[in-house]
Order: C-alpha cells, then sequence, then structure tokens
C-alpha cells in the first residue's frame, strides 16, 4: 500500500493540486458572475495532449534505448572475460585484471550517470582509464598466443561496448526537446483559466456537489501526464520508479556465475 501510494504522490504533486485549486477559483468565479461558454476542446488537444503524448513516448523510447544499451554493454563485457578466461592458457592475474577494469567501468558509468552534468568529466575519464586497461587485456592475449581472427573478436567485443557507453553518455547528456515541454507546461497553467467559463456551462443541470468534478479531473489528468514525462526524462536519475539502475556489484556476481560448476548453488545477488 506504501509502495502504491509513494507511486501516486509522483504522479500528483504540489503543482497538479495547484493547478486544480487555480481551475476550482477560477470556475467559482465564472459560476458568481454567470460567465459560461462551450468552448470547443480541440484547443486542449492541440496545445497539451499531442506536445504531452509525444514528449512521453519519447522519453519512453530514451529509456528502452539506455536499457538496450546497457544491456550491450554487460553483454559484451561478459564476451570479453569469457575470451580472456578460456582462449588462451589459464591467467590468474589476466582474470582479475579485467574483472578488476570491468568493476571500474561500471562503477565509473554509474557514477557519471548519477550526478549532475557539470561532475561528468572526472567520471568520463575514470570509464576511459577502464576501457585502455581492457585493451591492454586484448594486447596481453594478443602476446599470449591468440589468433589475429580471435583478437579482432575481442576488439569487436570492446568497440561495442565503447558505441554502448558513448550512446548511455548522450541519453544522460542530452534531454527530449525542451521547447516542447515548455509549451505544453505553460498552457497545462493557463488552460485551467481560460477554460473556467465551460466548466461552469457544464455544471448546468448538476448538483452543487459536482460543479467542480471537472475543473479537478481536467487540472489532475494533464498534470500527472506532465509528471511522468518528467520522470521519465532523465532514465539514471534514481528518482522515478521506471529509472535503469547501473549495479556493478550485481555485474561482477555474474561473472562468479560464469566460474561456478554445473550443479552448484551459487547465485547472483
Amino acid at each position: 500500500m506504501k509502495q502504491y501510494l509513494s507511486g501516486v504522490f509522483r504522479v500528483l504533486n504540489f503543482k497538479s493540486f495547484f493547478i486544480a485549486a487555480l481551475a476550482v477559483v477560477s470556475t467559482w468565479l465564472c459560476l458568481r458572475l454567470g460567465i459560461k461558454a462551450n468552448f470547443p476542446l480541440t484547443i486542449v488537444a492541440t496545445a497539451i495532449v499531442f506536445p504531452l503524448v509525444f514528449s512521453i513516448n519519447t522519453a519512453y523510447n530514451r529509456r528502452e534505448k539506455s536499457l538496450e544499451e546497457y544491456g550491450a554493454l554487460k553483454a559484451n563485457g561478459r564476451a570479453l572475460y569469457l575470451a580472456s578466461r578460456d582462449w588462451t592458457g589459464k591467467d590468474a592475474a589476466r582474470d582479475r585484471e579485467i574483472r578488476a577494469a570491468l568493476m571500474q567501468l561500471f562503477s565509473s558509468c554509474r557514477d557519471m550517470v548519477t550526478n549532475p552534468l557539470s561532475e561528468r568529466d572526472p567520471h568520463e575519464a575514470t570509464v576511459m582509464q577502464a576501457f585502455s586497461r581492457l585493451s591492454a587485456v586484448v594486447e596481453h592475449l594478443r602476446k599470449s598466443g591468440l589468433s589475429a581472427t580471435e583478437c579482432s573478436r575481442c576488439n569487436q567485443y570492446l568497440a561495442r561496448m565503447m558505441m554502448a557507453f558513448e550512446t548511455i553518455k548522450h541519453i544522460h547528456k542530452y534531454r527530449t526537446p525542451r521547447t516542447l515541454r515548455a509549451f505544453s507546461n505553460f498552457f497545462i497553467l493557463i488552460l485551467p483559466v481560460v477554460y473556467a467559463p465551460y466548466f461552469a456551462y457544464l455544471s448546468e443541470g448538476l448538483s452543487p456537489a459536482l460543479f467542480f468534478v471537472m475543473p479537478i479531473l481536467f487540472a489532475l489528468i494533464f498534470t500527472g501526464l506532465a509528471n511522468i514525462q518528467d520522470d521519465l526524462e532523465d532514465p539514471f536519475d534514481q528518482i522515478g520508479k521506471d529509472d535503469v539502475a547501473i549495479d556493478p556489484d550485481r555485474y561482477l556476481a555474474s561473472l562468479d556465475l560464469l566460474n561456478a560448476k554445473p550443479g552448484s548453488k551459487a547465485k547472483a545477488r
């Protein structure tokens, strides 16, 4: 129940209740002054519905792309780890080095996307150092007798990891169109006031208890959609319930599963 209520209050916040109160006050004034009008709802669709739907769809696609690239980063890291472990003779020091480099990579990537953009550069530099360490592991494999084609495949794994990181970095840096969101937020603020005569018109024939149902619903629905879009805007900020969580410890535990013997009870945390 607590989790459900926290989700509701993320969608309906102070902004929602402020605009709902503004709509109620405006409608009450129109009822008192006898100002009523049957406005068309096409303005609402053009000024609010279309921008919000477009922004939510764009933000959702950004989140899905983040998940896809995070998966590619993890999968190619595991493939590189297995290549280092199995394609040449056993080397405990090399295995420790690739595990440490992968831990550095995911930890720094997590720190980069969960901190403000102004603090991005040091974390990005650490990620690049981790990629350099992984490249050195591939070079060590080549010197250990790995064939040129298999070295090329390892470099492809590494290149795909770098592509995935760059995509994640740019998703974190750039946002959905700011002007479009400002446009919809502006009309969410003023349309409850502009449409107050329409809400007064709809109240004809209703009991007094229902006079303000429409303006309240109008305000809560559109501010709720705007809040959903804001939550999806940054898929890494760990504020919303749909964010992408980068977990280096869990990833390292998954590498231990690769080393577990068949039938063992090792579990990733």
